[in-house]
């Protein structure tokens, strides 16, 4: 028994062993644990966004309706997120996380019990979204936030990375499952699953042992001023405001794309829930693909630039690439290059934010952060779903594309302005 026991020990320890040197965040218990937590509970948030799209286009046929429930659900991420921001730089983040998990697990469990009960309509589904917005403009900040208190500084672009992987592993398995559970027994099932996976992530929260980090100067005690302090530290450092306007653009016009989705999968691929599940998962392939292709080495400054460049690249090129498909097979194939390079240029820019922020203002960067990321998405959203109630799906997805694309063109010619200084100043 006992070598036995010994033979099977070392393959696992050598195993533990590789994981931990090929992805160093995974040392820290807390992170483990987090990632655990999170793996379970975004299964079930994917779940959710699919049931919820799939939900809407079923009860109102309108792709206007699409953009609605997107904007209900960003707005208040636009109108919080920078108070939220202060707020994380002066509280206990891991108190406030379990905080906004357990409100959004009440909120998917009413919108099963409204499906279940077949009391649900288009204004009760905008309503919950916009709850739901309401307490993501907390969580998504905080969570940024935490991720450096679990790793620390040095594990922390692998932390960022590994995250998004995990993000994107579920992105892959919640819209196969969902697309699955809608046609077979609706949209509810979904909703309760998602609500049950909570659970997960605030066991995880809850078993974690924290060392506090120590923030030298307390954020200001007025919410406004603290804002406004940030604001005007991102404005004093020219490479996180070029970071983040840029990410406002990409993610407020080239992103949302996304919710047109649903109308790609049933009028033109004539595919069903089942086809848009697989679209969003195609995606989502692509986007593990890339989270764990930058989680597997380290970066330099310039490689980190290049990749912001790559990434964005191919993003537009894979929608483009799905407006002009007609076919649902050739248009797997661009959501996958369209999820491959977002992923690589929204992780990097993330990472890059956070390797750069004084840890003084990080709550605030981060809160700035998502209101670029998901606050524009509000008006985006609306334009969008406008423009394909009046021209058409593809048209629309097209717009979005190409505004990517000359964000592309635009990010190109300062990143070789730069090196070009670069070079002289090493002269």
């Amino acid at each position: 028994m006992l070598p036995e026991a010994t033979g099977e020990a070392m393959p696992r320890a050598g195993a533990r062993r590789w994981l931990i040197n090929g992805f160093p965040a995974l040392r820290h218990r807390n992170f483990r644990l987090f990632v655990a937590g999170q793996g379970v509970s975004l299964i079930g948030t994917w779940m959710q966004s699919v049931a919820q799209s799939w939900l809407v286009y079923r009860l109102s046929g309108s792709r206007f309706a699409l953009g609605l429930v997107a904007f209900a659900g960003y707005l208040p991420i636009l109108c919080l997120a920078p108070a939220a921001g202060v707020v994380a730089d002066r509280v206990d983040r891991q108190r406030l996380i379990i905080l906004t998990q357990a409100l959004a697990m009440l909120l998917a469990l009413a919108l099963g019990v409204l499906v279940a009960a077949r009391a649900v309509s288009v204004p009760a589904v905008v309503l919950v979204a916009g709850c739901l917005g309401a307490v993501s403009a907390f969580d998504i900040p905080v969570r940024q936030s935490f991720i450096v208190e679990m790793v620390g500084a040095e594990d922390l672009p692998n932390a960022i990375a590994l995250n998004s992987s995990i993000f994107n592993a579920a992105r892959v398995v919640g819209p196969a499952l969902a697309g699955s559970l809608v046609a077979a027994v609706g949209e509810a099932a979904c909703f309760f699953l998602n609500a049950a996976s909570y659970l997960a992530v605030l066991a995880a929260l809850l078993s974690m042992r924290l060392e506090r980090i120590r923030r030298s100067g307390e954020a200001p005690a007025h919410v406004l001023a603290g804002f406004l302090s940030g604001l005007d530290y991102v404005r004093r450092e020219p490479a996180l405001r070029n970071l983040l306007v840029l990410l406002g653009v990409v993610s407020g016009l080239g992103l949302q794309y996304a919710i047109l989705i649903p109308v790609f999968a049933k009028e033109i691929f004539h595919a069903g829930a089942t086809g848009y599940g697989l679209l969003v998962t195609a995606a989502g392939i692509g986007s593990v693909v890339s989270a764990l292709h930058l989680a597997a080495r380290r970066y330099s400054r310039a490689q980190h630039r290049r990749n912001l460049l790559v990434g964005l690249a191919m993003f537009s090129i894979g929608v483009l690439g799905l407006t002009a498909s007609r076919r649902l097979g050739l248009a797997l194939w661009f959501q996958a290059l369209a999820g491959y390079g977002a992923i690589r240029y929204l992780a990097t820019t993330n990472t890059l934010l956070q390797l750069l922020v004084d840890e003084r203002y990080r709550g605030r960067v981060m809160g700035l952060h998502t209101v670029m990321f998901l606050g524009t998405a509000s008006a985006g959203s609306l334009v969008v779903g406008a423009l394909a109630q009046k021209f058409g799906a593809s048209p629309a997805a097209a717009f979005a594309g190409s505004v990517s694309l000359a964000c592309v063109c635009w990010l190109g010619t300062r990143l070789r302005r730069l090196a070009v200084r670069e070079r002289r100043a090493a002269a």
